[in-house]
Formats: structure tokens, sequence, C-alpha cells
């Protein structure tokens, strides 16, 4: 685990001028998924689309991405200073991460209002997270 810090090298403030990036990180559970109506998750991803797109025709939506299946996925770990890769997730999980979207919004309360008109909540959860401003970290430390 990483400790907190709240060290101007680990995190950045923002101009509250120019609008915020937060990521919107969708957690799925499979068990949820598995048990909706059939034909109902292909309805949710066809609206969940089609919202996008206006987001992203508004300028709200930067970027978005549903990842394949944990299965998928090898997790990279190095410890005194010895490789080891690991094929799938590295933790069991209840819900697992699904997909993103990169947002743009004026403050918290629009970024939560973006992020609540997504429907993933329902088969999971939804977790929103500002985005640092990687060129700021770079003149904090010096790179």
């Amino acid at each position: 685990m990483i400790p907190h810090h709240e060290s101007s090298t680990l995190h950045t403030s923002y101009d509250r001028t120019t609008p915020m990036q937060f990521l919107v990180l969708i957690y799925e559970d499979k068990s949820l998924l598995e048990a909706l109506p059939e034909g109902e998750y292909d309805s949710m991803m066809r609206g969940c689309i089609a919202h996008a797109d206006e987001l992203r025709e508004s300028g709200h939506l930067l970027a978005s991405q549903k990842l394949q299946p944990p299965a998928t996925a090898k997790t990279i770990r190095v410890r005194n200073g010895r490789n080891n890769v690991i094929d799938g997730p590295f933790a069991e999980t209840k819900e697992v991460l699904g997909g993103f979207n990169l947002i743009e919004a004026e403050s918290w309360d629009e970024a939560m209002r973006i992020a609540h008109s997504f429907p993933w909540s329902r088969t999971g959860s939804i977790e929103v997270r500002p985005v640092d401003d990687f060129e700021a970290v770079r003149r904090a430390v010096g790179a």
C-alpha cells in the first residue's frame, strides 16, 4: 500500500478557472450482470453508448473504454528486486474494473451528475476520482 501524502509532488491542485478532469471508473459485479433479464445488458449498453456520444459532443467526455474480462489481465509486481507476473487479476474481488470514462467538469457536483447518468451503478459501482495535472507534477519533481 502506498501511504497517502499531501506533498505537492504527489498531488497537484487545479486552476479553478479551467474545467477539472475526472476519471469515472466503472466496476462490475459479474453476478449482478448475469442476473439481468435477457436483453437488458444490451439495452443498457446501447443507452450508455448514446449517452457517451452526447457527452462527447458537449465536450464533457474526453475518452472512454470498456475493458476485457479480468481473466485476460496480467499483473506485474516487483518486490525485493524480483519480478513476478501473474496471469489474471492480482486479487479476487466481487467487483472488477470494467471500464472508464475520462470527463471534464466545472466542479465535483457536475462530475458526480455526469457519473450518475451512467447506468452501471445498478450492476456494480462507479468511482469518481480527480485527475492530477501531470505537467504540474513534472514541474514539481523537476522532470
